[in-house]
C-alpha cells in the first residue's frame, strides 16, 4: 500500500513541491512530492495558506492552529504556495496559477503561459518563480499578475523551488539542481546524488533538498553552485523541508519528521502525531506546519522539537505551505 501511494504521489499528478523563499531568519519550503516544497515565511500577518487536490484552499489567521477553507477558482490540484507580504500566489496542475491579494479569504485565476503542471513557486528579488513538468520554469515580476516563461536548462520534472542570498534553486528528477541569480534564466548544477530531489528550503545561508529514500543533500558555500550529501537518520521518503528560528524541518512517509539545528549537517529523527504522508512544511511567526494526506495538519511552535495536530476542515491531500 506504502508502494502505490508513493508511486501516486511521486507521479505527475501528485508530484508537488512546498517551495518557498525565506532570509535566514525566515525560510520557506517546498511541497513536497513534486511538493515542498516549500513555505514562504515572508507575511507578518499570522496567515496561514495550505493548498491541495481539487482546488482546496484552506486558510488559517490563527498561525495554524485551526483552518478554514477559502475561495477557490479551480478545481485543479494546487501544490506549491508562495507569498511576497502583500499577495499569496498558488500554483498546481495545467499551469494552474491563482492569487489572494486580501491575505487569504478568496483567490482569482492569473494567466499562465504554460498548460504544464506547475509544483513549487517561491519569491525573492520582487519576482515570483514556479517550477514543474518537463521542467518548465516561469516567473511573473508584478505580484503575480502576469507570468512569463523563463530559461530553463533541463527537460526534468522540477519539483521544488526556494530564494535565498539572491538566488533562485530548484530540484527535481534524477538529482537534477537548476539555480539563477536573477530567475529569468537558470543553469545545471552539479548534484552528488541521482535520486529524485521534491523539496528544497534556505536558511542561515544554506540550501537544503531532501527527496527518494531519506536523501538530504546541501550547499553551504556558493549559492547553491556545489552540493554535498548530508547523513538522513531515515530511509524514509521526504517531501518538503522548512527553515525557521535556526533549524530545518523536514517531512515525508509515515508521518516522517526530521530536523536539524546545524544548518543540515546532521539530523535527528522527531516525535510525529500521525502516519499520514506528511508532504508539505512551511515557516511563520515562529511556527512550523506540515500538511498532508486525509487533510492531515500539524503545527509546531518549539521550532520543530513537538508537534500537535490542527483542526483541518477537509479530507483533501494537501501539497503547499504558506506563510
Amino acid at each position: 500500500m506504502k508502494k502505490i501511494l508513493y508511486s501516486w504521489l511521486i507521479a505527475g499528478l501528485a508530484s508537488a513541491s512546498i517551495s518557498c523563499g525565506g532570509s535566514d531568519d525566515s525560510a520557506s519550503s517546498s511541497d513536497a512530492t513534486g511538493t515542498t516544497t516549500t513555505a514562504e515565511s515572508l507575511s507578518g500577518s499570522g496567515v496561514v495558506i495550505v493548498a491541495g487536490l481539487s482546488g482546496n484552499i484552506l486558510m488559517s489567521t490563527n498561525k495554524g492552529s485551526s483552518f478554514d477553507n477559502a475561495t477557490s477558482p479551480t478545481a485543479n490540484n494546487l501544490y506549491g504556495v508562495a507569498s511576497d507580504n502583500s499577495t499569496f500566489v498558488v500554483v498546481g496542475d495545467n499551469g494552474s496559477i491563482v492569487k489572494s491579494t486580501d491575505n487569504g479569504s478568496s483567490f482569482d485565476n492569473a494567466t499562465t503561459p504554460t498548460s504544464n503542471t506547475l509544483f513549487g513557486v517561491s519569491f525573492g528579488n520582487s519576482t515570483f518563480v514556479a517550477a514543474g513538468i518537463s521542467g518548465n520554469i516561469v516567473k511573473s515580476t508584478d505580484s503575480g499578475a502576469t507570468w512569463d516563461n523563463a530559461t530553463s536548462p533541463t527537460a526534468n520534472y522540477l519539483r521544488g523551488i526556494v530564494f535565498g542570498n539572491n538566488t533562485f534553486v530548484a530540484v527535481g528528477d534524477s538529482g537534477n539542481i537548476v539555480r539563477s541569480d536573477n530567475g529569468s534564466s537558470f543553469d545545471n548544477v552539479t548534484s552528488p546524488v541521482t535520486t529524485h530531489l521534491i523539496g528544497v528550503g534556505f536558511g542561515n545561508s544554506t540550501f537544503v533538498a531532501v527527496g527518494d529514500n531519506g536523501t538530504i543533500v546541501r550547499s553551504t558555500t556558493d549559492n547553491g553552485s556545489s552540493w554535498d550529501n548530508a547523513t538522513p537518520p531515515t530511509t524514509n521518503n521526504l517531501y518538503g523541508v522548512s527553515f525557521g528560528n535556526n533549524a530545518f524541518v523536514a517531512v515525508g512517509d509515515n508521518g516522517t519528521i526530521v530536523r536539524s539545528t546545524d544548518n543540515g549537517l546532521t539530523w535527528d529523527n522527531v516525535t510525529s502525531p500521525t502516519s499520514n504522508f506528511l508532504i508539505g512544511v512551511g515557516f511563520g511567526n515562529n511556527t512550523f506546519v506540515a500538511a498532508g494526506t486525509y487533510g492531515n495538519i500539524l503545527r509546531s511552535t518549539d521550532n520543530g522539537s513537538s508537534w500537535d495536530n490542527a483542526t483541518s476542515p477537509t479530507a483533501n491531500q494537501l501539497r503547499g505551505v504558506g506563510f
